[in-house]
């Protein structure tokens, strides 16, 4: 192992400790004797870390909270994860009028929670609720495309985007789900919140605001949908902010499922013979972005020598392997390779501090030079990795963890020469939403290089798959021969389960629990 990683990962800290206590722990639910009790009476014991704010998937922001919204409410089209493709949900079929309009056909018989049919009005008065300034959607980007929706005939709407907008089925697909209008109209976003009424799989029968929710299979749920019947009658989610907590009732048995667990807390969990540990990976991908553009342009990295430099300098392979494990895996291209339009096959920087030595000195920094980079949302370990690295081909990195908006509002004032995070994508599969987020002309995009934001900006507006891919193939390439990022790897969230219990991670990290079934 370079001595770059071994002396970031010896700041790890405590890792030895919370080792003893997980041993500790198996220990002891080994001599307890481990339960069944979820598989025994068919329900699924869930638990995760962070509080769910509401159940109204237009207001919740965390990721828990919108996974629960799954399970309560269903959209007119889901993503099929495995093929890329959209599928019908609460629609029978769709199709696409024009650039700017699509038109669905509901799906006839649909039930909602409190006995109510879904009916085209429904649909028409939930997306126009959503998209109005008003409403104020928490996710604008899921919402701010949509024009207007109009009510055809009984069976029939069609909507109208504000302009060609070809993340239209991304966006329908999981991030829209359909209310009854009846009910919203009478229970408010307040109701909504506590008492949910939707038409997906399970329907919300207990709730103890931020501790604990109770949901069960919804009988009358409709047979032809692509999330399938539930298999599981009973779901019982808790908040449990403590790890410790999690593992101990993960190993007696009174928990069947948790996620995003330590890789050294997972190593250790997978010992157990009654536990399954995954690791999946998932849209999320950690980058260094450059801006040629700090100080006027009087920086080292205005010089695109430098910037390769700073490329082959760092040992990505390395710091990956020792410091974010699982099933992550280097990038080379400024998106997530799972995503549509990540083009792979582009200009490759191979670890070699020699080559980047005589790169800086044909840029006129022999002796190297001395550099500020900001941090947000990545952990200060790899940042320390990253900059050993760096000071072994002559550059000094100063470190500035901030948070993350603090962070963004800085690097969109110029006030930052380099910027070390990750990106979620919001969990869509484009690179609509990673590639030409930072440089197709927004404000995120510091390099305004002209070419991009053409390139971008017709690949965002273009309606035809097969040219858009060809577009972002342009722009990934001059991306990366122009080395306006480091790439560094995709991540990878780990699952601690029952071993009887069936149930994976999808890129996306919305779990899909009503899919959930027992061995």
């Amino acid at each position: 192992m370079p001595a770059s990683v071994r002396k970031a990962a010896t700041k790890k800290g405590n890792i030895m400790i919370r080792r003893l206590l997980i041993s500790t722990l198996v220990a002891t639910a080994c001599w307890a004797g481990a339960a069944n009790a979820g598989k025994d009476d068919n329900t699924l014991n869930v638990a995760f870390t962070n509080e769910i704010a509401t159940l109204d998937n237009y207001q919740e922001s965390g990721r828990e909270g919108l996974i629960l919204a799954r399970l309560l409410y269903d959209n007119l089209v889901s993503k099929n994860l495995e093929t890329g493709e959209f599928e019908p949900e609460l629609a029978e079929s769709y199709e696409l009028i024009s650039d700017d309009v699509i038109e669905f056909k509901i799906r006839q018989g649909v039930k909602f929670h409190n006995g109510e049919t879904l009916t085209a009005d429904d649909v028409a008065y939930t997306l126009n609720l959503v998209s109005s300034p008003e409403y104020n959607a928490r996710y604008q980007i899921a919402v701010e495309w949509i024009d207007s929706v109009e009510k055809v005939d009984e069976n029939t709407v069609r909507l109208k985007m504000t302009h060609p907008y070809p993340l239209a089925l991304e966006m329908l697909a999981g991030n829209l789900p359909i209310y009854p209008k009846a009910y919203y109209e009478e229970a408010g976003p307040s109701g909504m919140a506590t008492k949910p009424i939707g038409s997906g799989p399970y329907k919300l029968v207990e709730q103890t605001q931020g501790v604990r929710f109770v949901l069960e299979k919804f009988e009358d749920y409709f047979e032809d949908s692509p999330k399938g019947m539930p298999s599981i009658d009973r779901i019982v989610v808790r908040i449990l902010p403590e790890a410790n907590t999690q593992y101990a009732e993960l190993l007696n048995g009174s928990l069947d499922w948790i996620w995003r667990v330590p890789p050294d807390d997972a190593a250790n969990l997978e010992r157990q013979p009654s536990l399954e540990v995954k690791s999946a990976e998932i849209m999320r991908f950690a980058y260094m972005s450059f801006n040629p553009q700090f100080n006027g342009g009087d920086t080292p990295i205005a010089d695109a020598r430098v910037r390769r430099a700073i490329n082959h300098a760092i040992n990505r392979t390395a710091i990956k392997d020792a410091l974010v494990g699982g099933a992550s895996q280097i990038i080379n291209s400024a998106c997530n390779p799972i995503q549509f339009g990540c083009a792979t096959d582009v200009t490759e920087y191979e670890y070699d501090p020699d080559k980047a030595r005589a790169l800086l000195a044909e840029a006129g920094y022999e002796s190297g030079f001395t550099m500020d980079l900001m941090i947000a949302s990545l952990p200060t370990v790899q940042a320390e990795a990253i900059a050993a690295d760096l000071a072994r081909v002559g550059i000094t990195l100063n470190l500035n963890p901030q948070q993350y908006g603090s962070a963004v509002t800085t690097w969109r004032e110029n006030r930052a020469p380099l910027f070390l995070l990750n990106w979620g994508s919001y969990g869509v599969g484009d690179v609509g939403l990673s590639t030409s987020q930072f440089f197709g002309g927004t404000g995120d995009d510091v390099v305004k290089n002209p070419e991009l934001i053409k390139i971008l900006q017709e690949a965002d507006t273009s309606m035809d798959r097969d040219r858009r891919a060809e577009l972002y193939a342009d722009a990934l390439e001059i991306i990366a021969d122009e080395a306006y990022w480091v790439p560094l790897w995709t991540y990878s969230v780990f699952t601690a389960q029952n071993a009887d219990l069936e149930l994976s991670l999808q890129p996306d990290e919305f779990v899909q629990i009503y899919s959930a079934s027992w061995k």
